[in-house]
């Protein structure tokens, strides 16, 4: 685990971030690590939506257009 490193938060911020700690019997830098990890992993689910929607305008697909593919796809499998 990293240590020595800084961050400045804005004090009302960093109350919460205490009071929600102290409520969960955690750390704060427990609490933080858990809040960043969750909003890298939000970014990334975020960048994998925006590619396929971009995938899919490229296609020409609509949204309307994905349980009919779904379907063919499914039968297209099954008779292999």
């Amino acid at each position: 685990m990293a240590t020595g490193n800084t961050i400045s938060l804005p004090e009302e911020l960093l109350a919460g971030i205490r009071s929600a700690a102290d409520a969960e019997r955690r750390s704060v830098d427990d609490v933080l690590a858990d809040a960043v990890q969750r909003y890298l992993e939000d970014r990334s689910w975020t960048k994998l939506f925006e590619y396929g929607a971009s995938r899919a305008n490229a296609l020409g697909l609509r949204e309307s257009d994905v349980d009919q593919l779904i379907a063919e796809s499914r039968t297209e499998h099954r008779n292999r």
